[in-house]
């Protein structure tokens, strides 16, 4: 089943993105930055997003590994 179609695994897809995204944002700024528009602009939303809601994100990531180890 496809991503797109389960909410627990378009829930963790994001998860990932933001956490990969913030994290890259953290090692290599100028690449990051530079790129606001395009594929790799996207990129720095989710890098935006995962540095300004950064407890909720960390929440929703504790909540999600919970649910994976535990209901999946």
């Amino acid at each position: 089943m496809s991503a797109l179609f389960n909410f627990q695994s378009l829930l963790s897809l994001l998860l990932l993105m933001v956490c990969t995204c913030t994290y890259l944002r953290s090692l290599f700024p100028s690449l990051v930055d530079r790129n606001k528009t395009g594929m790799l602009g996207l990129c720095w939303k989710f890098a935006r997003v995962g540095e300004r809601k950064s407890p909720y994100i960390s929440v929703g990531c504790l909540a999600m590994a919970f649910s994976l180890l535990f209901w999946s």
